[in-house]
């Protein structure tokens, strides 16, 4: 039946445990692509473009990647920590 699980809690499976993901090189990519944006929308402002807001955006992007990388770090020495 599908709804017995539903109606008792006992009848379900176990969850599975949850997989360690590497966020570094999700982080990184993100952070490069950000990077790149900005160097784009710094060459348009010196060729002459109205880009401002493009390069606060994308350097918000490579600060807040940077900060997400650091982060991470630490995350990932607690948990190695915690695991020993």
């Amino acid at each position: 039946m599908k709804f017995a699980p539903i109606i008792d809690p006992a009848v379900r499976k176990p969850a599975p445990k949850p997989v360690r993901v590497d966020l570094r090189i999700v982080f990184g990519a993100g952070t490069a692509l950000w990077a790149v944006a900005l160097v784009v929308c710094l060459v348009l402002q010196m060729l002459g473009f109205d880009s401002g807001t493009g390069v606060v955006i994308s350097a918000c992007g490579v600060i807040i990647g940077i900060l997400m990388l650091i982060w991470e770090h630490f995350d990932r020495w607690d948990y190695r920590r915690l695991g020993e």
